[in-house]
């Protein structure tokens, strides 16, 4: 049977992206997004919800999410789904859902570091 997990969210970004390295040198970045959601009820009452997700990016891509996403910067993550599992200090199981980027297209204006810098085009440079 066959597989597909594949994840395409727009939103802001809740806070800076975290940039970290693992000891074998491989660059990580963690940040959040939230992504909010509209909609009119039965009796004609605008509603809104806002649904949370972690992200995080490796290598080149975790590099330059750090340099150009701020609090605040909207953006486009596409990946997949990963679920971490682990058990905490007092014995419970523990599991979080979180998304793997593989591309990140950065949709507002350009910030971070100056234009001179910047990436012709909002596309990642890989």
């Amino acid at each position: 049977m066959p597989n597909l997990n594949r994840v395409i969210l727009m939103g802001n970004v809740t806070r800076d992206p975290e940039l970290r390295y693992t000891p074998g040198g491989a660059a990580v970045a963690n940040f959040g997004l939230a992504i909010n959601r509209k909609w009119k009820t039965r009796d004609g009452r605008q509603d809104e919800e806002t649904c949370f997700v972690d992200v995080e990016a490796w290598a080149r891509l975790a590099e330059v999410c750090h340099d150009y996403l701020r609090k605040g910067s909207p953006a486009m993550v596409e990946g997949r789904l990963k679920l971490d599992q682990w058990e905490s200090k007092d014995g419970q199981k523990r599991s979080k859902l979180r998304v793997v980027a593989e591309n990140v297209q950065f949709l507002g204006k350009r910030e971070g570091r100056s234009q001179a810098e910047a990436p012709v085009d909002d596309e990642i440079p890989f």
